[in-house]
């Protein structure tokens, strides 16, 4: 345990420190547009930090891999924000539509519902994933990289993507169907 990088509160702390431009990456990749608009993912950040903070002395042994662990608590600040959202919009009154397409907004449902039942295993190997994604995206040129952050992390329609790039909706709906394809070749099969 003395090699580990998490001995004790104050190595934590450092190591909070450490990665936190990371954890913040991560974060604003598991906000989706709706919930992008009410928390900020400083903020989430934060909730993060103390959380690890205070559940750290609580594990034993700690865990093996402390920034999937740091994930794996993000991913539940994040569920318990869209928990707290989507509980106001029950009352109409409270909450006006948002400019988001209500397809975008099942989907974020969906992928919160799915992180919610997630086991540390599951969520050690989707953060693996998730760093290999990274890296094939940033192999990728700029304005493709633009193209799939557009689409599918502010899930902007293929015509709003089309017009912030200068292109036509045709070529746009070519552009990212290869850049998937293209992302699936880097993470090889099975991804």
């Amino acid at each position: 345990m003395d090699d580990h990088p998490c001995r004790d509160a104050a190595a934590l702390a450092a190591f909070l420190a450490e990665r936190r431009p990371a954890l913040l990456a991560f974060v604003e990749t598991r906000l989706g547009p709706m919930l992008r608009a009410k928390l900020d993912p400083q903020d989430v950040a934060q909730e993060v930090a103390v959380k690890a903070l205070r559940e750290f002395a609580r594990l034993d042994p700690p865990p093996r891999d402390p920034f999937a662990w740091l994930c794996h608590l993000a991913e539940q600040c994040v569920i318990d924000g869209h928990r707290h959202f989507a509980a106001g919009k029950r009352a109409a009154a409270r909450e006006l539509p948002g400019n988001v397409p209500a397809g975008d907004a099942s989907q974020d449902l969906i992928a919160l519902l799915a992180g919610s039942m997630t086991t540390p295993t599951q969520a050690v190997v989707r953060s693996e994933r998730q760093r290999r994604l990274d890296e094939a995206v940033g192999r990728l040129p700029a304005e493709h990289r633009e193209a799939l952050r557009l689409r599918y992390v502010e899930g902007l329609a293929t015509k709003e993507v089309a017009g912030r790039l200068g292109k036509t909706d045709v070529a746009t709906r070519v552009l990212l169907t290869r850049l998937v394809q293209r992302l699936q070749e880097l993470l090889g099969a099975g991804e």
